[in-house]
């Protein structure tokens, strides 16, 4: 009991210590700690139960747990930081402030839960902290499950819905199982939500369902759900109607991932509860993909919106502090430039002072007679700079009153400038063309050699030879190799044109075609045709025309055969004879416009193929 009250009478002490105005955030964090964690740690073990309910109501009263939320999320030691809102937690959990306790729900909680979102959304972005995050989580579910109430403000917050847009499992999975925790713990918690509450936190669970492809967030959704079925029975009924094609949703994407017994039973309760009626059952796939597509785009707009909001605030940012910076350089620029000129007049005025006190003082050593000649020369010289100044601005006046002269004259400089230049580049090029060697001669076949430039580099050429004779190859060998290089070069150059004469030949045959291509696609129907434009489409070799007309013909017999006769094939092992041919012509009156009996013999004339 004695220990007991030292520790109560150890509260106000806390309190006038973090009162003081030396200690910074990360100091009072580590106070709070050390004495929080020996005040209830004295206090849970004593025989008296009430003993830790009185405790944590003078911590609220005296005011130390309002200095707890408001240095919660003002330090930088994240360790020291979960701690306190752990304790924190611990210590509204179980008080009793009395007449107070109107301002402690209302107020004094919702700003608790406000800050340990807070810490929490700060903690979920960094990777080595997520031991700190669970802890922060696990004191949000032990003061929830205390404290129904909050559960409203927690799931409608801002910082929660940043905690639920984090696309990291592990963050969905804490989530989750915070909310599992604390119906586990607290069986009436349920009980004690609203409606809308409940409507709020089943929103959660088939979102994760929805959204999230890892086994263990969606376990953890299902045995939230199952959970929730079970503690509230017939009320989640009419809950449940707002979510067609859950059934269809979980037996297509989480059926065979380790925990089918638990999505059995969801899909039981719902289909019992006429959530899987044949009428979601049709549209479940759309509502799904409904679903997944507003969920998908709104994360991704509210995601977008926040980078932009930070982005636009981070550049204001940076433009104010420029700006800022900027005017205050001017502004102490200015303020030294006048301090400046102000030193360099009060010192000309101390210069001149100095000047004219001197000058009494040689006037008062000069003997009277000397005195007005030298105030004489003093003026005289005081006139020749003033004459002097003057004359100087005024030439210099003159000169800048007249710019079109110096321009032109400037002008006029560059262009002989300009001349000089052109023509001095034109010698150069000269004397190096003429010194430049010959060009090498030009082959034998070059166009412009003359028959007089030919004999006379072939003189040339013989005396060069005759005179510088080889001792390898004879004359003789020489004027052979000459002449088979000739007849090589000849060939060559028959081969060149032979390919280019076949080179047009097939042009002009491919424009031939093409030609016949699009007369034959603008071609009218045989109903409107005309003798003169059926004439145009014979061909006016005699070889084409025959066989045209054979295989027209070959076609057409084939086409009256019985359904037997094409069993092996198009060959019916008989020929088509003239005397078949007109019979064909009489009854199909004269469809064979490419040619007649007259055209026997037309293979032998024409020797072309097709």
């Amino acid at each position: 009991m004695e220990l007991l009250e030292e520790e109560e009478a150890a509260i106000p002490e806390l309190k006038r210590q973090l009162e003081k105005e030396d200690l910074g955030p990360e100091e009072k964090i580590s106070l709070l700690n050390d004495a929080l964690n020996k005040v209830l740690n004295s206090a849970a073990v004593q025989a008296d139960s009430a003993a830790l309910t009185r405790v944590k109501s003078q911590l609220y009263l005296s005011g130390v747990l309002g200095q707890c939320v408001r240095v919660l999320t003002l330090g930088r030691n994240w360790t020291s930081a979960a701690t306190l809102a752990h304790l924190t937690s611990c210590s509204c959990v179980g008080a009793e402030p009395g007449s107070r306790s109107e301002a402690f729900h209302r107020l004094f909680l919702p700003s608790v839960m406000d800050a340990l979102l807070s810490l929490a959304n700060q903690l979920m972005s960094r990777a080595e902290c997520s031991a700190l995050f669970r802890k922060v989580m696990d004191s949000v579910g032990w003061l929830l499950s205390a404290h129904a109430h909050l559960t409203a403000q927690v799931l409608s917050s801002v910082r929660y819905e940043q905690i639920q847009m984090c696309e990291d499992d592990t963050v969905s999975l804490l989530c989750i199982q915070m909310w599992i925790q604390t119906c586990t713990v607290n069986r009436d918690f349920l009980s004690r939500l609203s409606d809308e509450s409940i409507l709020l936190l089943l929103n959660e669970a088939v979102g994760q369902l929805a959204l999230s492809s890892d086994s263990a967030v969606g376990g953890a959704s299902v045995r939230l759900m199952l959970l929730m079925a079970r503690q509230l029975g017939l009320r989640l009924q009419s809950l449940l109607l707002n979510f067609k094609g859950l059934d269809s949703l979980l037996e297509k994407d989480w059926m065979g991932r380790g925990f089918d017994q638990e999505v059995g039973q969801l899909i039981s309760i719902l289909q019992r509860d006429g959530v899987g009626s044949s009428e979601s059952e049709v549209s479940a796939e759309r509502l799904r993909a409904a679903c997944l597509i507003q969920a998908a785009w709104r994360s991704y707009r509210t995601r977008r919106r926040l980078k932009g909001l930070n982005r636009a605030v981070s550049t204001l940012q940076r433009r104010y502090r420029a700006r800022r910076s900027r005017l205050q350089e001017q502004r102490e620029a200015q303020q030294w430039e006048e301090q400046l000129r102000y030193q360099v007049c009060v010192r000309r005025q101390r210069a001149r002072r100095r000047f004219h006190q001197k000058q009494r003082e040689l006037l008062l050593l000069l003997p009277p007679d000397q005195v007005r000649p030298y105030l004489q020369e003093c003026e005289r010289r005081a006139a020749v700079a003033i004459q002097s100044a003057w004359r100087g601005f005024r030439e210099q006046r003159r000169y800048q009153g007249a710019p079109g002269d110096a321009l032109r004259e400037s002008q006029r400089r560059q262009r002989a400038a300009r001349t000089l230049q052109r023509a001095g580049r034109r010698l150069l090029e000269k004397r190096r063309a003429a010194k430049a060697p010959p060009l090498a001669p030009p082959w034998i076949g070059q166009d412009g050699l003359t028959e007089s430039r030919r004999a006379k580099l072939k003189r040339q050429v013989d005396e060069h030879v005759a005179v510088h004779r080889s001792t390898r190859v004879s004359a003789e060998e020489c004027a052979a190799l000459h002449e088979e290089v000739q007849l090589l070069l000849r060939a060559e150059l028959q081969k060149v044109a032979r390919r280019r004469r076949e080179e047009q030949r097939v042009e002009a045959l491919l424009a031939r075609a093409h030609t016949q291509l699009e007369l034959l696609r603008e071609a009218p129907p045989l109903s409107a045709v005309t003798v003169k434009q059926a004439e145009s489409f014979l061909s006016p070799s005699a070889s084409i025309a025959a066989r045209a007309r054979d295989a027209h013909n070959a076609a057409l017999q084939a086409s009256r055969l019985p359904w037997w006769r094409t069993l092996g094939g198009m060959d019916t092992g008989e020929e088509v004879g003239p005397a078949h041919l007109q019979e064909l012509e009489a009854e199909l009156g004269g469809l064979f416009i490419g040619g007649s009996a007259v055209v026997r013999g037309a293979a032998e004339v024409d020797g072309e193929k097709l």
